[in-house]
């Protein structure tokens, strides 16, 4: 899968409410750091996991999930962190629960070709296998600072 630069920057700069599907409350975790990451850039971040439903991640409630969420937030994309064979349930309740999602992303190793035909079908925006994380560093020019280039000249020190 081959994403433009361009369009994945569409994407983190037009959300604004992500859903990250098993995020984890240990700060080594992947799940937990990208999710910090993405709350310090200004989204608005709701933690889906039923091991820590009740719990508060970086100021909002963890749900145990999609459908927990309250019906007012607005949920732009969902970031998935579970293993494929777990996708397709997880877009269904998506598609099914959340009325403004535009966007499935799924993590770094997580890809499933007939979830995301399904979720396009349904007008949705997918990415498969990449962080947004590490997207949203490498095109706003912020990965340089761990010795990366990422083709962006910024005089931000």
């Amino acid at each position: 899968m081959t994403y433009t630069d361009e369009h994945i920057r569409s994407v983190l700069t037009t959300t604004k409410v992500v859903a990250c599907v098993g995020v984890s409350m240990n700060p080594v975790r992947p799940s937990y750091y990208v999710a910090r990451y993405l709350s310090l850039k200004g989204f608005t971040v709701f933690g889906i996991n039923p091991g820590h439903a009740g719990k508060m991640l970086f100021g909002q409630t963890i749900h145990a999930s999609l459908s927990d969420i309250p019906k007012g937030a607005k949920i732009g994309m969902v970031d998935i962190f579970r293993k494929p064979d777990a996708v397709p349930a997880i877009v269904d309740e998506a598609l099914e629960q959340l009325p403004e999602l535009r966007t499935i992303w799924m993590q770094i190793g997580v890809s499933h070709d007939g979830a995301a035909a399904k979720a396009e079908a349904a007008g949705k925006v997918v990415i498969q296998n990449r962080c947004p994380k590490i997207e949203y560093q490498r095109l706003f020019g912020e990965l340089r600072m761990g010795g990366f280039n990422t083709g962006v000249i910024s005089s931000r020190l």
